[in-house]
Formats: structure tokens, C-alpha cells, sequence
């Protein structure tokens, strides 16, 4: 049985169409991620499987139960970082995750969740004096102290420098690695690409693709990327006839050529710049990711 079922959620505010009409399941042991920038739903999606938030619409079980009418049941078994939590400043570490603990018929041990997240030379730090990135690790660590079956992480690294967000990512692993289910959302392309056994991109409160990262990124493009920064403005023309592309993108000044066959298209570049004397800079090659599939679906970087 799927821990999570949606059928045909939606979610109005007047005119606004925050979630329209989503359907997907979640299996158990994977980590399912929403995958969209701010404002596409992800958020409003996750508080109503939570039980915070209502509906306008729709079916939705979670670990078999309604998450609206059976919201004492389902907090068992449940776990929720939220994406801005409230902890209580002058509380340190230790004693945050002990009085969370005690909100449940059961609980993890606190020691161990503290180890998991990375907090012990911090165990003694008050809730005020943590950084960004240590108060998101902390509030994770709050979201398992009921050792809960399903986890909810909406945005849990947004804030973190790249070496806390490594460390997050093996605490998600980590859950799964335990057997626990995950259900994130996040707008960092990496992130998902790297954690996310399955990924349903998100725009406009509508599921515009959904499918292991490996699969979108394969089905929607079969070339690999040629990116550079030209010397002036680029000869967009001139890069779109070389032999191989079949698209060209200039974002921030760099060019980014897809080719079907990168040796071909590099010489051709590399001769076309020494004919009419144009410097190429940081040339390197690189293979689609997600930020490209949301590119090619919407029409429009995921940051944009």
C-alpha cells in the first residue's frame, strides 16, 4: 500500500490556483521529492498531507488514514520540519528535542538524534545563538523524535553553506537507509537529482513531469551541454548552424550549446572562433540535469 495517495488535489485562494489538480503516490522506503520553484505549490501540497492545511478538493490518504479527520492518529506517525519553525530561543539543543519528545506516545532517543544532525558540539547552544543552517538541522532532528514512519522536509537546506547541506543530505539518506519514507520539496536542482528516487516537477500548482531524475533527464534530452563564455556578444545564429546543435541558451553571458555529438560541434566552434578571432573562455562539457528538463518544459529557469 502507497503511504501517500493523492488524487486530484486542489487548493484555491479566490482566483489563485495554488494546487490544481494533483494526483501521485508515495511508496514506502523511497524519498519523493517536489521539485518546483516558490510559489508552485510544493508547500500548500505537503501542510494539507500534514493535516494543517485544508482542501478545496480531492482525495488524499496518508498511511491510510485522512489527514483532516484522523489528525491525532496520523501524528504518530508522522514526522514534520516545517519551512520556518519556531523554536523556543532560550531552550538549548538537548532540552528542545526532550520537550518535542514528550509530545508523543513515543520517542527516539535523544542523544542519538543529536548525533544524526550533527549537533553535539552545539548540544549546549541555545536556540538564539545557532546559525541558519544549525537551526535547520535542529528542526529536522525535531521532526524524528517520534521515530516517525514518514517524514516530512519542506526545504530543509534552504539557508545552509554547501558543507552543512552535504551533511543534510547524508542525514536523508540516512532515513531512508532505516527504512523510514521521505517526502520533500525543494527548488535546488542538485539536491533532487542527488537524493530523490522519484521527482514530480511542479509549476503553477500542476505535476508537469514525474519520474526517477535519471528518466526525465534522459527522456527529454538525448545531447549533452557545451558551455562557454565568449569574448562580446555571441553570434547566436552562427551557433545554432553549427553542425550537431539543436538548441542555444545565453544566460548571464554564457552560452550554452546542446549537441547531439560534442566532437563534431567543438571543432566547429573552436574553428568558427579562430576565423573571426573570438576569444572562448571556461569551455567545458557537462550533461543535462533537471535545471534543463524544467528549462525545456516551462520555458523558463527554475529561479527565474
Amino acid at each position: 500500500m502507497a503511504v501517500v495517495e493523492v488524487q486530484d488535489l486542489q487548493k484555491h485562494y479566490g482566483d489563485i490556483r495554488a494546487v490544481d489538480g494533483l494526483s501521485f503516490t508515495v511508496e514506502p522506503g523511497e524519498i519523493f521529492g517536489m521539485l518546483g520553484p516558490n510559489g508552485a505549490g510544493k508547500s500548500t501540497t505537503v501542510e494539507i498531507l500534514e493535516g494543517i492545511r485544508t482542501m478545496d478538493g480531492g482525495n488524499v490518504r496518508v498511511l491510510g488514514l485522512d489527514p483532516h479527520r484522523e489528525t491525532g492518529k496520523l501524528r504518530n506517525g508522522i514526522g514534520i520540519q516545517l519551512q520556518s519553525t519556531s523554536l523556543y530561543p532560550r531552550l538549548n539543543v538537548r532540552e528542545q528535542l526532550l520537550m518535542f519528545g514528550r509530545l508523543y506516545q513515543r520517542s527516539r532517543d535523544v542523544e542519538e538524534i543529536i548525533d544524526l544532525v550533527g549537533l553535539r558540539e552545539r548540544v549546549s547552544g541555545l536556540a538564539k545563538d545557532l546559525s541558519g543552517g544549525q537551526q535547520q538541522r535542529l528542526s529536522v532532528g525535531l521532526a524524528l523524535t517520534n521515530d516517525p514512519e514518514l517524514v516530512f522536509l519542506d526545504e530543509p537546506t534552504t539557508g545552509m553553506d554547501p558543507q552543512a547541506r552535504r551533511h543534510l543530505w547524508d542525514v536523508i539518506k540516512g532515513m531512508q537507509e532505516q527504512g523510514k519514507t521521505v517526502m520533500m520539496t525543494t527548488h535546488y536542482m542538485e539536491e533532487a537529482e542527488y537524493l530523490c528516487d522519484r521527482v514530480a516537477i511542479v509549476d503553477h500548482g500542476k505535476i508537469i513531469a514525474l519520474d526517477r531524475p535519471q528518466r526525465l533527464v534522459s527522456e527529454n534530452f538525448a545531447e549533452s551541454t557545451i558551455t562557454f563564455e565568449p569574448e562580446g556578444e555571441p553570434d547566436l545564429a552562427a551557433m545554432q548552424a553549427l553542425p550537431a546543435v539543436t538548441n542555444v541558451i545565453v544566460d548571464n553571458g554564457t552560452v550554452e550549446l546542446f549537441s547531439a555529438d560534442i566532437p563534431t560541434t567543438i571543432g566547429a566552434l573552436l574553428e568558427h572562433a579562430a576565423q573571426n578571432q573570438v576569444r572562448i573562455e571556461d569551455l567545458h562539457v557537462r550533461r543535462a540535469t533537471l535545471e534543463d528538463v524544467f528549462l525545456r518544459l516551462t520555458g523558463r529557469r527554475i529561479r527565474d
